[in-house]
């Protein structure tokens, strides 16, 4: 870089002589004077930092996408209804639950559900 900025030889010669292209030559000098602070530009951290923080933001949006209508089904899912008494106009509603065992034992359970 500090051959090209004292312009001793032109540019094309040294890109030439450090077997680079004059193009990328001239981007990388351009990038060390952001990077000095000669030039008002992203420095080459700052950029690093901008691509990572938009990268973490369109994870953190994607997870934003999963989980609201997640969420929301859950809520709707645990809203349970009040407990009530059978009216003396409705039948009471039961459970009847067996498990077996494996070795000949069964347990059955009953019970008023609502």
């Amino acid at each position: 870089m500090e051959l090209a900025r004292l312009r001793e030889q032109p540019i094309a010669q040294i890109a030439e002589d450090l077997g680079i292209s004059e193009s990328c030559l001239r981007r990388r000098m351009d990038q060390a004077d952001i990077n000095d602070g000669t030039r008002p530009r992203l420095t080459t951290d700052e950029r690093a930092e901008l691509v990572r923080l938009r990268r973490e933001k369109r994870v953190l949006e994607l997870e934003v996408e999963i989980l609201e209508p997640a969420a929301a089904y859950f809520a709707k899912e645990n809203v349970l209804p009040k407990s009530r008494t059978p009216s003396s106009s409705e039948p009471a509603r039961t459970a009847h639950v067996a498990w077996s065992l494996g070795n000949g034992t069964a347990i059955e359970a009953k019970g008023t559900k609502y």
